[in-house]
């Protein structure tokens, strides 16, 4: 039965994502459709660390923005091709993400938000000021993205690329969750003490899904900058680590589908309240605050448990 409703789900997302272009006819509005699906394939990575395996990461963008200059550098520097380029950003993060989880996540608490919120900072500066490679605070721009002959220029090849990804991503967190592998990671949730009773390697499974989490960042840092044209050291910035953090936050924690409605509000909330000039970022505050005070589980998970339905 779970499982029956996880693929009437999964159906729904993909007919929808298969109708919206027909429909959408403002390259605006297509436009935000392809950034609130990129921005929700990060936070489901993001959240599969967060909500599920209950560590917390300060400085995800700098993954993300690993993944977007390795897609710029390879290509503009070494001649590379910008596929194979995208795949060495998304090893290269794995590599380093795996390095560094076993030290990090000997912390605990706010010791683990400071470390992470320090690897993101660290990325950041070291993007602004290797300008010889990077192009520093002005950043570079990428060659054209081309895949299986054809030369990805509009928004309209862009958004089957993304809508692809999003749904493999969705299909992928939601076999992820309900395997064992899934259920190890809530109960490392749970308790970790209680974890390493029954069995559970709680740092192997720290270790896996912090980098499956910075693997699926990058690959949409490259994503993102081969969209845009244009890649610099924002794509790496403190305050979009804090960004894809609310999303998770606001969505609901532990929610698959909360991630994808996370995503799409606070990336088209700004856009909306850009007509109140001078006070969008005031009246965007004040929503946050009351999302946290009124779903303080965030939208999906409180909705969900008022009509007695799990939010996966």
């Amino acid at each position: 039965m779970r499982k029956t409703s996880m693929y009437i789900s999964l159906g729904v997302l993909a007919l929808a994502l298969a109708i919206a272009p027909f429909v959408i006819s403002n390259a605006f509005y297509l436009d935000l459709v392809i950034r609130i699906s990129m921005n929700a394939i990060v936070v489901l990575g993001l959240n599969l660390l967060v909500g599920f395996a209950g560590q917390i990461s300060l400085g995800h963008a700098g993954f993300l923005g690993i993944g977007a200059y390795a897609s710029a550098i390879l290509p503009t520097h070494f001649g590379w091709h910008p596929l194979p380029a995208m795949l060495a950003g998304a090893v290269i993060c794995g590599l380093l993400a795996a390095a560094i989880a076993r030290p990090i996540f000997r912390l605990k608490g706010h010791y683990l938000a400071m470390a992470t919120l320090g690897l993101g900072i660290l990325v950041n500066i070291v993007l602004r000021n290797e300008s010889q490679l990077t192009g520093g605070p002005d950043g570079m721009p990428l060659p054209t993205m081309g895949l299986f002959g054809l030369e990805l220029s509009s928004d309209r090849h862009w958004y089957w690329v993304v809508a692809i990804f999003l749904v493999v991503s969705v299909w992928a967190s939601l076999n992820l969750i309900d395997s064992p592998f899934g259920r190890a990671l809530r109960a490392l949730h749970g308790s970790e003490v209680a974890s390493r009773v029954v069995g559970v390697n709680v740092v192997r499974y720290k270790v896996t899904i912090f980098t499956m989490s910075a693997v699926f960042a990058s690959i949409m840092g490259s994503v993102m900058a081969h969209y845009v044209g244009m890649v610099t050291p924002g794509f790496a910035d403190f305050f979009h680590s804090i960004e894809l953090i609310t999303m998770v936050v606001v969505g609901g924690m532990a929610s698959v589908w909360g991630s994808l409605l996370g995503a799409a509000l606070l990336t088209a909330l700004p856009q909306a309240l850009a007509t109140f000039e001078g006070w969008e970022t005031v009246i965007f505050g004040a929503i946050l605050m009351l999302f946290m005070i009124f779903l303080p589980k965030g939208i999906v998970p409180t909705l969900a448990s008022k009509f007695g339905k799990k939010g996966d």
